[in-house]
């Protein structure tokens, strides 16, 4: 099971990430722009995706990944209980959210991996 170490290494190891508190959550960002934060008191990451995106990911197992319950959650924001998940999915669902926010020169730096 993935822990808050395994899930800060694999945000961090995206290009031109940066860590900033948010309220009393971190907040993993590129270019100031949020893509996940991470609730070590909920042991739950959230990430930033399309709405299409987070029905898609949702699939994947819905007791681990879920919609935020209110408007945040509508818009795409979705809670990750990632000691659930193994670290090969975080890594992905990590570089889908970086993707969304992420300027072009630095998306293209990112590789997904073939499933």
């Amino acid at each position: 099971m993935p822990s808050i170490l395994k899930f800060n290494t694999l945000a961090i190891s995206l290009p031109e990430v940066s860590i900033e508190p948010h309220f009393e959550k971190v907040s993993f960002r590129v270019k100031k722009k949020i893509f996940a934060t991470l609730n070590e008191k909920e042991s739950r990451a959230t990430l930033k995706f399309t709405p299409d995106e987070q029905e898609m990911f949702c699939k994947i197992n819905q007791e681990a990944i879920f919609p935020v319950p209110n408007k945040w959650g509508k818009m795409g924001w979705t809670h990750l209980k990632y000691e659930l998940l193994s670290p090969e999915i975080i890594e992905e669902l990590l570089k889908v959210a970086y993707s969304n926010i992420a300027p072009q020169n630095l998306k293209d730096k990112i590789q997904f991996k073939e499933f």
